[in-house]
């Protein structure tokens, strides 16, 4: 019937208000990173330490990830933060496919309420605030650990 045409339209837009409203949470985030300068303080830290490169592209992912929320802007400043370092170390094709898989599985840990995906996996599996962290963000930071770790292997074996 016409008359729950506005109801159904309603109820079906309820999840993208809660997921347009985290989006734009996060990139006001990453923008506050950007203004900040603390991405290349950060990259410069970690680089200092003298952890590997595989390691610290991990731990750069999963930093912006956790603290801005969008595992493909967590992606992007990860690399444009490493990639000064790697250009001068002169890797081969398939070492830089394994620093990518490091720098993604970062990308993904702890999955929280700064981020998109964490709300929309709550809203459409009616799992609550702390059932999502239980679940979803255990899954994601999981998944992403075992990944990077399998790139950080693949590197090792093909230095």
């Amino acid at each position: 019937p016409p008359d729950t045409v506005p109801e159904l339209c309603g109820h079906a837009l309820h999840p993208a208000g809660s997921l347009l409203r985290a989006l734009g949470a996060g990139g006001g985030g990453k923008q506050v990173l950007v203004d900040s300068g603390v991405g290349p303080a950060l990259g410069e830290a970690l680089t200092g330490m003298g952890l590997p490169i595989a390691i610290t592209c991990f731990v750069l992912a999963a930093a912006v990830r956790i603290i801005q929320g969008s595992a493909t802007v967590a992606c992007l400043t990860a690399v444009g933060l490493v990639m000064p370092v790697i250009e001068q170390l002169n890797f081969s094709g398939a070492q830089m496919a394994a620093l990518s898989i490091c720098i993604a599985g970062g990308s993904i840990v702890v999955s929280h309420v700064n981020d998109a995906g964490f709300w929309l996996f709550g809203k459409f599996t009616g799992a609550t605030e702390a059932q999502t962290l239980k679940t979803w963000t255990m899954m994601e930071t999981i998944l992403g650990t075992v990944g990077a770790i399998v790139g950080m292997i693949a590197f090792q074996l093909l230095s």
